[in-house]
């Protein structure tokens, strides 16, 4: 028997649709799951007649694979990666390549390819973004670790991965150990973003326009064909337009509850140990967990006063949908401008050298995020690789500036009418504030270093400086030590 080119670990749906993606571009794959039973269902189902092979344990999988052997694990996050770490590397040899497929957090990638490397093999965590069926026709992938490893997995994975203008895969080499899987987590947490700025346009219309789901489904397909053309855009066109068995609009009948897988917060505490300001992300987090408080919010809902959302809008519908497009808009170059942000400060923190626009272009196609917007942003830093924010890019720039006036009165409306829009109010916050050339923070560092003596820097001396002042006449003159996030 003939060996194949790559062994997969890991039938979940993920594991088996990017088998059968390997297969379908002509790779042989041997595959192996720790409950065997799934093999022998795999293999006698849609992998019939497929180049696909099974192995029954990790020794006959290492025997059947071609070197250098490359394994790709599609495992659960955390522990179970560990264990198979640990589990394969007596069985493989010198220059032999393990993948981390998983969304694992980048710190523990950091760690493993540094222990793996210290056993003679190589390692790449991937970030692969595109659900089931991006896995499956072809997902954005996100690879980094050992640099020796690409040449040999680039052939597959860039294979297999969705391709944009013409035939360009979203797939390159991001950068060492945990490059690959933090620019995962940082998809993952605009996605969070993106998804909840989505639900505060539909919140809007529902609540304070008083739309239904099929006005709202012909909004959304119009915003469908312009600069907000996306894949969240088109499945939440869809999803409105779906019925229900009564012929009701099923989306109104789901718990407004959400759910998360915790990428969102890993991306959230990387901002705040880089001290970047994510606040849309942030925002977008903090709002699933208000949601989750579903008994609470139906008490306070009772006992809280405050003015209602719905039969409030007397003004012209039609435009206030054109303010809330601009809204949306405006408050995605925010989130993408503060994710890219977060990027270049853990590329500096972690000697990572990462090309932006070939970020955005892995971006393009395949994954949850994907839109034309992307196009705009890999242009960008193409422009300027230097590029400090998003913002001040001369497109983005021009576009804030046509789409705000829609974006505040939008705001404005929705903190008069009681609509609780996070994330477009804090990507609104955030705007101000870095355009600000000088905010309040110097009272704050007056408080600081009045009530523990903190030192303040002053304007009229060099960076760096700094001073204390006995605020009371009964301090000292001995200052605090300090750090600036």
């Amino acid at each position: 028997m003939s060996k194949a080119d790559i062994g997969l670990i890991g039938l979940a749906v993920m594991g088996e649709n990017l088998v059968m993606n390997m297969a379908g571009k002509g790779f042989s794959v041997c595959v192996y799951n720790r409950t065997t039973g799934r093999i022998t269902d795999f293999l006698g189902g849609r992998a019939r007649g497929a180049n696909i092979t099974g192995a029954y344990t990790p020794d006959e999988l290492a025997d059947n694979l071609k070197t250098p052997r490359i394994i790709m694990l599609m495992v659960k996050a955390g522990k179970p990666v560990d264990d198979y770490i640990e589990d394969l590397i007596p069985r493989l040899s010198p220059g032999d390549i393990i993948i981390d497929g998983g969304n694992s957090h980048f710190t523990d990638t950091i760690r493993r390819t540094k222990y793996v490397e210290s056993k003679g093999l190589l390692y790449i965590g991937t970030g692969v973004s595109g659900g089931e069926e991006g896995a499956l026709k072809g997902p954005s992938i996100m690879p980094g670790g050992s640099p020796a490893a690409w040449p040999h997995v680039a052939p597959i994975l860039q294979a297999i991965a969705a391709k944009v203008d013409g035939d360009i895969p979203c797939c390159d080499w991001v950068g060492n150990d945990g490059a690959g899987h933090f620019v995962k987590m940082v998809h993952n947490g605009i996605e969070y973003g993106d998804m909840q700025l989505i639900c505060e346009a539909y919140f809007l219309m529902k609540e304070y326009l008083e739309m239904s789901a099929d006005d709202m489904h012909v909004v959304f397909s119009e915003w469908n064909t312009g600069i907000l053309d996306s894949y969240l855009i088109e499945i939440t066109r869809d999803i409105l337009a779906f019925k229900d068995e009564d012929g009701s609009p099923l989306v109104e009948k789901i718990l407004d509850t959400a759910g998360q897988k915790g990428t969102g917060k890993w991306t959230s505490v990387a901002a705040l140990d880089e001290g970047i300001p994510l606040t849309l992300i942030g925002e977008a987090v903090f709002a699933r967990c208000l949601s989750a408080l579903k008994k609470e919010r139906v008490r306070a809902a009772g006992v809280l006063e405050g003015p209602g959302p719905s039969g409030k809008f007397t003004g012209d519908k039609k435009a206030f949908i054109e303010d809330i497009r601009q809204a949306l808009f405006a408050s995605k170059v925010v989130s993408y401008a503060q994710g890219f942000a977060l990027m270049r400060a853990a590329a500096e923190t972690y000697a990572w050298d990462l090309n932006y626009g070939g970020v955005a272009l892995l971006w393009r196609g395949g994954c949850i995020i994907r839109s034309v917007f992307l196009s705009n942003i890999k242009e960008a830093f193409d422009r300027d690789p230097g590029l400090e924010n998003l913002m001040l890019d001369p497109f983005f720039c021009g576009a804030i500036a046509k789409t705000q006036d829609g974006w505040r009165r939008v705001c404005a409306a929705a903190l008069s009418g009681g609509v609780a829009i996070p994330a477009l109010t804090s990507a609104l916050t955030y705007y101000d504030g870095y355009r600000t050339a000088r905010l309040p923070a110097n009272l704050l560092q007056a408080q600081r270093d009045y009530f523990g003596a903190h030192t303040y820097e002053r304007l009229d001396s060099p960076r760096g400086e700094t001073f204390h002042t006995n605020w009371t006449g009964q301090g000292g003159t001995t200052p605090s030590t300090s750090y600036n996030a």
